[in-house]
């Protein structure tokens, strides 16, 4: 077989579900497994001048926690929807990590996933530079196979 795990990373975004659909197709045709993940930030609290927190209930760690993880379970539900409307099965995970192409990275190897199928938003010039591209950086540090869609 080709690909027997395909792993697809989510950040819940019309782009990322276009290449969920693409991976569920292609899990479908080569019989494979599909996971896929979603990459929380780690909690930073928010500060104004000297260290004071406005607000400190509504940007404690356990509120950011709590709606991390319901924006990741949204994201992966639809992946999951994507899949069943393929009839593949697909596992799902979130995971904090500071850098979310450390994470999808971390994830491809620990689950021997063989191909990554993710998305790409496309920017170019002094956009691309500011914001940087998690899809680069995955292509770039990779030593599994990437398939980029846009």
């Amino acid at each position: 077989m080709m690909y027997q795990h395909i792993l697809v990373p989510t950040d819940g975004s019309e782009l990322s579900l276009k290449a969920a659909k693409t991976a569920a197709k292609l899990c479908k045709e080569l019989n494979a497994k599909m996971t896929a993940v979603y990459v929380i930030p780690p909690y930073t609290p928010p500060s104004v001048g000297d260290g004071a927190v406005l607000w400190p209930d509504q940007f404690a760690p356990d509120r950011y926690k709590a709606v991390a993880e319901k924006v990741a379970n949204t994201a992966l539900d639809k992946v999951r929807e994507e899949a069943a409307s393929a009839k593949v099965d697909c596992e799902t995970l979130f995971l904090t990590k500071l850098h979310p192409w450390q994470g999808i990275i971390d994830t491809a190897k620990g689950k021997q996933c063989d191909l990554i199928v993710m998305a790409s938003h496309g920017r170019k010039g002094i956009e691309g530079i500011l914001v940087g591209s998690e899809t680069t950086k995955v292509l770039t540090h990779s030593t599994t196979p990437v398939l980029v869609c846009r």
